[in-house]
């Protein structure tokens, strides 16, 4: 399949949310806490009718419409995985790091993962074996690779709103190999595309997501060189029984050992 037209989507979406992003908007609450803006109503139903009309035989899954889908979700193999808005917090903060996340899933596996952000003019693309791109506005894309890790330097990135004890001693765990440990904070999805990118080396995310805030970035990540695993050192999988994700972590480098703990044997 053809990834430029699901860019396109993503981009148009985009341009929903800015549109919103630039006027005096409000918002509301949901039921699990989070907020909701006009702007991820409108990105919402901009990709779910644009998918549907570009491939009519497989289904949508949005944040957005997890209610009316319900379990249904659980019979498909193969389906369209959106967060139309990744970041409603940073929207709502306006510090222009949100993302449209737009994501295949096949056989519980991201296949093709779309990640853009409006505010930045910043697309990430990646499709299963085939690599992962970077295009900044309308310049050319430029493939990607994740970076080996450097002990003189190491970069961790964290939630600019989720920054819990257990990422503080994730990264002192690093605290025996290196002297010198950055944290990066970042918001949305944006977070797993600086490790796929080579700008960060790990991203530990040892608090609760859903798995529409992670399959499209997953793509990115693994088709760059890098892993998404869980706290038993799987990849995470889609299309569970619950919706939620087990605790994570993107690892730039897939020669170093990391565990939900952090660090404990680097190979060099």
């Amino acid at each position: 399949m053809n990834i430029k037209p699901i860019c396109d989507i993503a981009r148009d979406a985009g341009a929903e949310i800015l549109d919103v992003y630039q006027s005096d908007f409000d918002f509301k609450t949901k039921g699990d806490g989070s907020p909701l803006t006009l702007a991820d109503q409108k990105a919402h139903t901009l990709i779910e009718k644009r998918l549907q009309a570009l491939t009519p035989d497989i289904p949508v899954l949005s944040e957005e419409s997890i209610d009316e889908v319900g379990e249904t979700r659980l019979q498909w193999s193969r389906y369209w995985l959106v967060d139309p808005l990744d970041g409603t917090k940073e929207f709502i903060k306006r510090n222009g790091e949100f993302t449209v996340n737009i994501a295949l899933i096949e056989d519980g596996v991201p296949s093709m993962g779309v990640v853009y952000a409006p505010v930045l003019e910043t697309l990430y693309f990646a499709q299963r074996g085939e690599g992962a791109w970077k295009q900044s506005a309308q310049a050319a894309p430029k493939a990607i690779r994740t970076r080996s890790l450097d002990l003189e330097k190491v970069e961790i990135v964290a939630s600019r709103s989720h920054l819990s004890e257990e990422v503080k001693q994730f990264a002192a765990s690093f605290d025996t190999y290196s002297e010198n440990v950055d944290l990066i904070s970042m918001g949305s999805s944006l977070k797993l595309c600086l490790v796929a990118e080579g700008r960060a080396d790990v991203y530990p995310r040892l608090g609760l997501t859903s798995e529409w805030d992670t399959a499209a970035a997953q793509c990115v990540v693994e088709a760059a060189g890098g892993k998404v695993i869980d706290c038993q050192l799987q990849p995470l999988r889609y299309g569970k029984q619950e919706i939620l994700n087990p605790w994570f972590i993107v690892v730039g480098d897939p020669h170093v050992n990391y565990h939900c703990e952090g660090i404990s044997i680097p190979v060099l």
